[in-house]
């Protein structure tokens, strides 16, 4: 036996010896197995080691809130990207988490909407109003970077980003990088700023340790088909729904999903891509003194002008820079007064589409510097008007024609005229489903429901209806529904009919404004109702509305405030709060456009 030999046995460690380190390391990590042996040697060498405490292991936390499916859809991507790049990330959707616990948090991330005039999306309220309140905890090491999608035909444009990225700040929380306010045609932004951002992270998160697994999206199922991706499916169905002398032109609209491996819950929204209609697109042309025949680039591709404006870009829709742009461009006296007041611009820019604004005032500018000013076309979102459960493999929609008159000149909406007008039964659309978490039938199906949802806000209690029926829930059912008359503007109203029949369907209110000389709306029924609705609410009823969000949304959660004070002996900023406690439990939910 050598010298050496005789050494390793003397130092060897005995079998009890051995099965208490084997114990001891057996949850180690590669890393810490490492660590160890280092400091096992410096020991060995009378070294004094002493170990400084920890704070939070650096990782990334990406945050979305999300009201109808966008923002979650860029944090997801950032999420993905980053694991790709070898970061420890984790991704939540922001009612998950607690703004409290930001301060255990090293490099945070939040990609955002905003609702309505400037609030936080649904998921986003609890955590807003902690994050934005007194009791908010100092975040001193906390590296964070904020990603703001909205419209800039809003006020308050991106105004939820602008809260999170201000209010971080002023905790003592470090940007990562700068704030991005995203307007709808939020793809290459986004990207790039997704780009910036881990490149960054790189440099400040070590990536030594592994990564943690990303979150799992909480689709209802995998599909190759996405917003990047749309299944180009076919056309069964475009009927007309309202009656003959109706003032309104309302399309039930039936699409198949088959072989596309698509799938959808109740209260999901169905994206659809179109093309504008080839006679606005000559008008336009026309307007600019262009031939259409012009080369202009559009994400790299070139094309023609004509090519551009039908596949590309927007003109049915315009943006308030666009009219900016075109009053500074064409020096009209009438366009550059309007740019000076915001509020103006912003009104008139969502009552004119982009030729009217252009017959304005000529201006002289080429073909790429117009279509360099204009949106790229963003899919329009339809609330889903059909179970799943019930219909298989299609998808329905409640589609209104939006349709008036400017100038002499008949108007259509871009994928509404598109849906009713130039789509023939048999042909293609191009369409993707969009997940709504925040406008979901209760768990429980004895919970009990009430549903306010006039003209094509009906839709998606269609689809609760055949949900409710086919899933066999015992809870009561309750709809509000009002249009213009009940000849030519009652949606569905056999099918509510035999729902009445049937029981499934409990009550039904409806308001019919010119049915009589005095407007009545559902926010007038819902008054009338205001005993029994109260009794609903107290009893675990979950509250929707689904509509306009300008004039109905608005006058119906004012008439909910009045009930819920009178009824429960409240104020009315009580009766607020009362609310906001529902909509903070998922009970007061809203699909409003």
């Amino acid at each position: 036996m050598t010298g050496s030999q005789q050494n390793m046995n003397a130092a060897a460690l005995d079998a009890s010896q051995l099965s208490q380190l084997q114990q001891l390391t057996a949850g180690y990590s590669p890393l810490q197995l490492a660590w160890a042996s280092g400091y096992l040697a410096a020991k060995s060498e009378g070294g004094d080691i002493s170990i400084a405490p920890q704070g939070p292991s650096a990782s990334v936390t990406v945050l979305y809130s999300s009201q109808t499916g966008n923002a979650k859809g860029v944090a997801t991507q950032f999420a993905k990207q980053a694991e790709e790049a070898g970061l420890p990330v984790s991704l939540k959707n922001i009612a998950d988490v607690k703004a409290k616990a930001l301060k255990n948090e090293t490099h945070l991330i939040i990609v955002t909407s905003t609702n309505g005039e400037g609030e936080p999306p649904d998921d986003a309220l609890a955590f807003h109003e902690f994050l934005l309140g007194k009791k908010a905890p100092k975040l001193d090491n906390l590296n964070f970077g904020v990603l703001a999608l909205g419209d800039t035909s809003y006020e308050f444009f991106c105004q939820t980003g602008k809260d999170f990225d201000e209010r971080l700040a002023a905790l003592g929380a470090s940007r990562i990088l700068d704030r991005v306010d995203c307007d709808l045609d939020y793809d290459e932004p986004a990207a790039q700023w997704t780009s910036e951002a881990i490149a960054l992270l790189k440099e400040q998160v070590s990536t030594a340790t592994a990564a943690a697994p990303v979150a799992a999206s909480s689709a209802v199922a995998a599909s190759q088909f996405d917003k990047q991706n749309p299944y180009e499916a076919e056309l069964l169905v475009s009927q007309k729904i309202t009656g003959r002398d109706s003032n309104k032109d309302v399309r039930h609209v039936e699409i198949d999903l088959a072989e596309s491996g698509l799938s959808y819950q109740v209260g999901d929204a169905l994206g659809v891509y179109f093309e504008n209609d080839s006679e606005l697109v000559n008008e336009l042309v026309d307007a600019l003194s262009f031939s259409g025949d012009e080369v202009v680039t559009v994400k790299g591709n070139e094309l023609s002008l004509s090519q551009a404006l039908t596949t590309e870009l927007e003109i049915t829709q315009t943006a308030p820079a666009f009219v900016d742009f075109w009053a500074q461009a064409s020096a009209s006296e009438a366009l550059l007064a309007l740019a000076e007041d915001k509020n103006a611009l912003r009104e008139f820019a969502g009552r004119h589409q982009l030729v009217d604004v252009v017959k304005q005032g000529s201006a002289d500018i080429d073909a790429q510097t117009f279509v360099d000013t204009l949106r790229k076309i963003t899919p329009r979102l339809y609330s889903i008007a059909s179970s799943q459960t019930e219909v298989e493999e299609e998808v329905h929609l409640t589609v209104g024609l939006v349709a008036y008159e400017q100038d002499g000149k008949q108007r259509f909406g871009g994928a509404s005229g598109f849906l009713s007008n130039r789509l023939e039964e048999g042909g293609k659309v191009k369409v993707f489903v969009e997940h709504n978490d925040n406008f979901r039938l209760p768990q429980d199906s004895n919970t009990p429901v009430i549903m306010i949802g006039p003209g094509t806000g009906v839709a998606p209690f269609r689809a609760f209806m055949q949900e409710r029926e086919a899933t066999d829930a015992t809870g009561d059912n309750w709809m509000f529904f009002g249009d213009q008359t009940f000849t030519q503007d009652f949606l569905y109203q056999v099918e509510w009919q035999n729902y009445l029949k049937s029981g499934l369907l409990t009550k039904l209110d409806v308001a019919f404004s010119r049915d009589q000389a005095e407007k009545v709306y559902v926010q007038h029924r819902i008054k009338e109702q205001a005993q029994e609705v109260f009794q609903w609410l107290e009893r675990g009823a979950h509250l929707y509305i689904c509509g306009d969000a300008d004039r109905m949304a608005k006058d119906v959660h004012n008439a909910l405030v009045e009930v819920v004070a009178e009824q429960g002996g409240l104020s009315l900023d009580d009766a607020e709060e009362y609310l906001k406690e529902l909509r903070l439990n998922k009970r007061y939910q809203k699909d409003v456009y």
